[in-house]
């Protein structure tokens, strides 16, 4: 179960207005089109694994439990500070989680439930493990701020849950992972791997940030979101009516009143902080759980679905009993 909630999001918010004087766009553009108003953006001194130790620091806080309790530390993200070592084993030295093995997952927007499934996982074997599971990216330096298609849709941030075993049926139920790597093309950073390394002069600049075709990203998001969603309620037997909270990825405001429509759910069962924050990728499911909580939205014994979908292309659902 969900022991303890944390987020950490970098000082600097990066208004509409603000994006109106660096590229050609407008607060109305941005808002109509994807319903983010701002963003926040990381400064000097920021990093992916600082923002990760933060979050974690306020989960571990809230469910009680020591850094050296730990069993496992997974970290989402495909933004890393260094592609070696991972983000996960710099959590656990900075936390001093000397007992936990510590691993990144990449599977950009979906990681977040990935790294969830592999977490309950574990627990389903052995109930007494303590897991500490964080979706955090620095997508600000990934984007490339002449393009005005994608500078508009990111944000920084990270989100940290802390799970233990089910108690009195509180917990993970189930959770359902896919992925069609042939649509790969269609939402890339092809710069900085091992095919094209840095100032490979194979590749145009601007290659090394997100490049995304936005159209087809959608129609394939809220197919492939509302198709995952249905089979996590018919796996357990459930309807949309006996769900509590949908948290769903924070993409786009268009594809999340898409997937609520298909579902039939009024607005109030559907949770939306992409206006606060923009698209936050692996990050944004663990801050959207947590400002839920903080808002006294979600209660034991809450039937809550998580749904994402991401670059790869993955995605992925998870429904929980909270």
């Amino acid at each position: 179960m969900f022991k303890g909630l944390g987020i950490a999001l970098p000082s600097r918010v990066l208004t509409n207005q603000d994006l109106e004087k660096i590229v050609d766009t407008s607060d109305e553009w941005i808002t109509q089109r994807t319903g983010i108003k701002e963003r926040r953006i990381v400064g000097p001194g920021e990093s992916n694994s600082k923002l990760a130790v933060e979050a974690a620091k306020k989960a571990l806080k809230k469910a009680q439990i020591a850094p050296e309790e730990l069993d496992l530390i997974i970290v989402a993200t495909f933004t890393p500070d260094y592609l070696m070592p991972s983000v996960a084993v710099l959590v656990q030295d900075q936390l001093g989680a000397k007992n936990a093995g510590a691993f990144d997952v990449a599977a950009t927007c979906s990681g977040f439930i990935y790294a969830l499934s592999l977490a309950d996982q574990f627990i389903r074997v052995d109930p007494g493990k303590k897991i500490l599971v964080i979706g955090s990216e620095v997508l600000s330096h990934k984007v490339n701020w002449e393009d005005r298609t994608t500078c508009v849709l990111f944000g920084d941030g990270a989100g940290a849950a802390v799970l233990t075993g089910p108690e009195k049926d509180r917990g993970v139920l189930s959770t359902h992972l896919h992925a069609d790597g042939s649509l790969w093309h269609l939402l890339t950073v092809k710069g900085c791997g091992s095919l094209y390394p840095p100032c490979s002069e194979d590749l145009p600049r601007e290659e090394y940030f997100i490049r995304m075709q936005g159209r087809e990203v959608f129609k394939h998001a809220v197919r492939a979101m509302e198709e995952v969603a249905l089979e996590a309620l018919e796996k357990n037997k459930c309807s949309p009516e006996d769900l509590t909270l949908v948290v769903p990825h924070q993409a786009n405001i268009r594809i999340i009143e898409a997937l609520r429509e298909r579902l039939g759910l009024p607005p109030e069962k559907v949770y939306v902080n992409l206006h606060k924050y923009g698209n936050t990728s692996a990050a944004s499911i663990p801050l959207a759980l947590t400002e839920a909580e903080e808002e006294d939205r979600l209660k034991p014994g809450d039937l809550v679905l998580m749904v994402a979908f991401g670059g790869g292309f993955t995605w992925a659902s998870a429904l929980v009993r909270w």
